[in-house]
């Protein structure tokens, strides 16, 4: 059985970081899906690959998978470099503005 362990990343409609603290052990599919020929829905017989754990730390995730016989491919995250601007929006509300307020 193999797995992969990664942190997720941001969704792309959100500009926060929730959702993105965790680590994820997700199995690879040991089958590929098939058509089903009455509905023409995609159907898998690997079960395994709908399941997705959860953890709070890396090492957490690593020891669940040592403990239960678990290949697993690690994946490091892309850390974004924050993008803090010194005063940013609070300046337009700033006592000391250097210009005049046009509207």
């Amino acid at each position: 059985m193999r797995a992969r362990i990664y942190q997720p990343s941001r969704t792309a409609m959100s500009s926060g970081s929730a959702k993105t603290h965790h680590w994820v052990l997700e199995f690879a599919p040991e089958s590929p899906r098939g058509i089903d020929p009455l509905m023409g829905w995609t159907s898998s017989t690997d079960t395994q690959s709908q399941v997705r754990l959860t953890f709070d730390t890396l090492e957490a995730a690593k020891d669940y998978a040592k403990d239960h016989g678990i290949e697993v491919v690690q994946f490091q995250p892309n850390k974004r470099k924050p993008n803090i601007r010194p005063r940013g929006y609070a300046e337009n509300f700033a006592v000391d503005r250097k210009g005049a307020w046009t509207h």
